[in-house]
């Protein structure tokens, strides 16, 4: 069972010495107090918004900044804004800061004298023996009398009545835990007088200590449900960015469609133009042999009625000879276009979609890189990282490294020091040069002693290239990949809470894999295997990579 608090907070020093028992910490300093300070005026905020680079200021702090100001840029990252924001009041956060107002407002109200007759003034003690607050010139006779200076003083408190015990009518001194309750010295003579009882001052401590710890987990829940606050936010930014990115898509899909028509169209009447001109060409030429063909008709019957035998002798190898006739084809007016030219133009088509379709995903996605780095702790002993912790390489030779319970002792792996339980996050590794290499994420439970197998039922949700050329999935078996060339850098994007984990070839910016439907309960770390070096021939290292942005 959980120990219940005392019903007092009184701390003791000495029977007979005064008591003073600290105040309750600031409710200005602290963690939660610096996330909802402003960085502009420094306070706590007022009306809180929230900028599209996910910052918070005091509504009319920002304004006032940027309407002094030529630009409109975020004050703490510097991100300008093309268009200035339609700042809305943050109310999730608005609420977390009345609520640390209202707890501050109670933590700082004052205790009034109880000896001024006219303007009461501050309290600075109370007396648990008088039962009184005193101000500091009514303090004085406790400062000087002898007997009065026995007297237990404190700080003040409003509701006296309840540090002293309505029994004995003493200051509560000491506390009962086996009842949890606070009681006095006569109590231990009574109900209590075979009780485990220590010193009000000892329990405090005790208690103190259980409750900053409280403090600190509820602390850390705030600030959970702020980051909350701040994914939900963001999760709208990035719903309204990925529509208006939808409709741009569409649209350059519906222009290069239209494009398609007009070109087709202009290919048709052109061809048609053509075929007109042909066409004409050829009745022209087909109206002059008809002319030359009835004047030879006319010649010919002329001279089978004549008697000039010797005119029909020198004529008579012309006329015959064949006429002249035009040897073109027939010209077809069919102005469909073919299958193959609709073939191709739909290729294109396609090509095109496939293109913008996988740069506007590679362009959301990309959104939410991160700076990854490996963790020497988790290494194999004969990894070498670099200096800037964004390079692992294979080397032959074992290094003495401390046989930690995160380091794996068996298979050539590294993990990111970063680990993430929530969100989305993105990072790219180059693996140029490489003939074998693993990658993906891993749960922070996965086995890192002995042989392991990298499938998502242990833990594991990776790609990997084989013998130079063969690229696979490991799911709960070990799935062949088609992928176009050969990978230099391979971009990995994961969605926490939608069960998510997707590979793409920065390159080519196309999709390569994806484990989709999974379930995380636990953190996730970025996963790194370079493989053995092969006697040098796989001895280029995994780079992690800035992130290279689609434009």
């Amino acid at each position: 069972m959980a120990e219940s608090l005392p019903t007092s907070p009184i701390q003791t020093q000495s029977r007979n010495q005064s008591m003073d028992i600290p105040p309750p910490m600031s409710s200005s300093s602290g963690p939660l107090a610096e996330e909802l300070q402003c960085p502009v005026c420094l306070d706590v905020f007022t009306d809180p918004v929230t900028t599209p680079c996910g910052h918070n200021f005091c509504k009319s702090c920002l304004n006032q900044h940027w309407d002094s100001s030529q630009e409109c840029k975020c004050p703490i990252c510097n991100e300008t804004f093309s268009k200035r924001p339609d700042l809305k009041i943050n109310t999730g956060l608005r609420q977390v800061v009345q609520l640390f107002q209202e707890k501050s407002s109670l933590s700082n109200s004052e205790v009034l004298c109880d000896i001024c007759d006219d303007k009461k003034m501050k309290a600075l003690k109370s007396c648990l023996v008088c039962q009184n607050s005193y101000c500091e010139p009514h303090l004085e006779p406790h400062q000087r009398v002898p007997n009065l200076k026995k007297h237990k003083l404190m700080d003040p408190v409003k509701n006296i009545k309840y540090y002293i015990c309505q029994k004995h009518e003493r200051p509560l001194e000491l506390f009962c835990r086996d009842d949890q309750t606070c009681i006095c010295v006569f109590c231990t003579d009574g109900d209590h007088k075979t009780h485990n009882t220590v010193p009000l001052e000892e329990e405090s401590k005790e208690k103190k200590t259980q409750l900053m710890k409280t403090q600190k987990d509820v602390q850390q829940m705030i600030l959970d449900r702020i980051k909350k606050i701040h994914s939900a936010e963001f999760r709208k930014k990035s719903t309204e960015q990925e529509k208006a990115a939808s409709v741009e898509l569409f649209s350059d899909l519906m222009r290069f469609i239209e494009r398609c028509q007009a070109e087709l169209l202009e290919m048709m009447e052109e061809k048609q133009k053509a075929a007109v001109e042909q066409n004409e060409e050829l009745i022209q030429e087909l109206q002059q042999e008809i002319t030359e063909l009835k004047m030879r008709s006319t010649e010919l019957d002329h001279l089978l009625h004549t008697d000039d035998h010797l005119h029909l002798l020198q004529i008579y190898p012309f006329l015959c000879s064949p006429p002249h006739t035009s040897n073109r084809p027939e010209i077809s007016m069919n102005t469909d276009v073919s299958v193959e030219t609709l073939r191709r133009a739909l290729t294109q088509l396609q090509e095109t979609l496939d293109e913008k379709l996988s740069q506007t995903v590679l362009r959301r996605i990309q959104q939410y890189a991160v700076d990854v780095t490996l963790d020497p702790d988790t290494r194999h002993q004969n990894l070498i990282l670099s200096d800037d912790g964004k390079q692992v390489r294979h080397e032959d030779i074992e290094q003495k490294l401390l046989n930690n319970p995160e380091r794996f002792d068996y298979c050539t792996c590294v993990l990111g020091k970063e680990g993430f339980s929530s969100g989305r996050f993105y990072f790219e590794v180059q693996v140029k040069g490489k003939t074998k290499w693993i990658l993906g994420v891993a749960k922070e439970s996965i086995n890192r002693k002995g042989s392991i197998t990298v499938s998502p039922r242990d833990g594991f949700w990776t790609v990997g290239l084989w013998n130079e050329n063969k690229y696979w999935a490991c799911t709960d078996s070990y799935v062949s990949l088609s992928v176009s060339g050969k990978l230099q850098n391979v971009g990995m994007f994961v969605d926490y809470e939608e069960g998510l984990v997707s590979f793409y070839d920065v390159e080519s910016r196309s999709h390569i894999y994806s484990f989709t439907g999974q379930s995380f309960t636990e953190k996730l770390y970025p996963f790194f295997s370079p493989c053995r070096n092969d006697k040098g021939e796989n001895s280029a290292p995994l780079i992690i990579s800035p992130v290279n942005y689609v434009e």
